[in-house]
């Protein structure tokens, strides 16, 4: 990536020399060039929310940024293209979603989400630090950056314009006017699940801002709680790549003695399943982590992976998630343990399934999704 202050390396995490994705695009570099065009100080707190793959911070990293994002991946990409071009640790700040912001900030610099209400969440969170004279300045693609996006600014932290698009790419700029009184933040939010589906009928669900559907049971995963297995007894379970946590909710209140993981990249996801599972009083052992899939999982420790593996990395489509959740799962199982897979029926997972345990069962379908299950042999 070109930037003002040099030419960076960088790559996506986990690395792979067949990955054909950036880790950055035209919103980063643009916001760069109007950061050095504009001589914008950065002397400063510097505050980058969103960056994607690390590019803002590493080419920020002279003025000791801090960095918030709801990706494990992305800090785990950071830490890697910060060392890649010596800069030591420490320099830049690493703080999640789920941390405190800094009290002071006086350079916010935000890469819009895909999710709306992150943004609202984030924006609420960082506007105590925010005075009269913050630098604010948003970036996205064009596809990225709607009116409800700008009214989200506006609304929070004070009067919102645009730039024009360059290489689809658009930068928003905005003028804070700090006020004692603002709206609360209806983040976490929590709802009751509706009959029907199983152990959980009846149960509640938290959901922290910018975890996939916020306020309803999504009808892929109602129809995966409708058909998950009904194994008893003293299993290790794997609710990956959880959410909000129901699929695994679920199988510790059906089965008490279950020890269950929750595993997602997203801190939010992660704060989400420990809240969902708390608040339906599960009696069995659980635990939480923030992680890259099975990584850190030992080989042969689990009876039973459950999975929603996502299809799409921000704006792009791919299946390099779910075959690393998949292949991660065949390392992590027991001989004789199950992988079971809820997904887009035409995303063809049975063939992946196929390829990689040499066995896939079709448990249960209907005309949009399938439940797939494959044995480790």
């Amino acid at each position: 990536m070109t930037t003002p202050w040099g030419d960076l390396a960088l790559t996506r995490f986990p690395e792979d020399p067949r990955e054909r994705l950036r880790a950055w695009d035209a919103s980063d570099v643009y916001l760069l060039r109007h950061l050095a065009e504009q001589e914008i100080p950065l002397s400063g707190t510097v505050v980058v929310v969103g960056d994607r793959w690390g590019a803002l911070v590493t080419a920020l990293a002279a003025h000791r940024p801090t960095q918030i994002t709801d990706s494990y991946l992305t800090q785990e990409a950071t830490r890697a293209n910060l060392a890649r071009h010596g800069v030591e640790p420490g320099t830049v700040r690493l703080l999640t979603t789920q941390d405190a912001p800094p009290d002071r900030i006086d350079v916010l610099l935000v890469r819009v989400p895909k999710s709306l209400a992150l943004l609202e969440d984030q924006l609420l969170r960082l506007a105590p630090g925010v005075h009269e004279g913050t630098v604010v300045v948003g970036t996205g693609m064009v596809k990225e950056i709607h009116t409800s996006t700008l009214q989200l600014f506006e609304r929070i932290l004070g009067p919102t314009r645009t730039s024009l698009a360059e290489r689809k790419a658009r930068l928003i700029f905005c003028a804070p006017e700090p006020s004692p009184e603002r709206a609360a933040n209806p983040w976490p939010y929590a709802y009751t699940l509706p009959d029907g589906i199983g152990a959980v009928s009846q149960g509640t669900v938290v959901n922290h801002a910018g975890v996939f559907c916020a306020d309803r049971l999504d009808i892929g995963t109602r129809f995966f709680l409708g058909h998950l297995p009904d194994g008893k007894g003293a299993q290790r379970v794997v609710d990956l790549g959880c959410g909000n946590g129901i699929v695994g909710t679920a199988v510790g209140l059906a089965n008490p003695e279950a020890e269950v993981l929750f595993v997602d990249e997203s801190f939010q996801a992660v704060a989400s399943a420990e809240a969902t599972y708390r608040a339906n009083g599960v009696p069995g052992h659980a635990e939480f982590r923030v992680g890259d899939g099975m990584a850190g999982v030992p080989a042969g420790t689990v009876d039973l992976v459950l999975n929603n593996p996502p299809f799409h990395s921000h704006q792009a489509t791919t299946d390099a998630t779910a075959w690393r959740m998949f292949t991660g799962a065949k390392r992590a199982l027991r001989p004789g343990g199950e992988l079971w897979v809820i997904g887009n029926r035409h995303l063809g997972y049975h063939v992946k399934l196929r390829r990689l345990f040499g066995n896939s069962e079709l448990v249960a379908g209907d005309p949009k999704f399938v439940v797939l299950r494959a044995v480790k042999r």
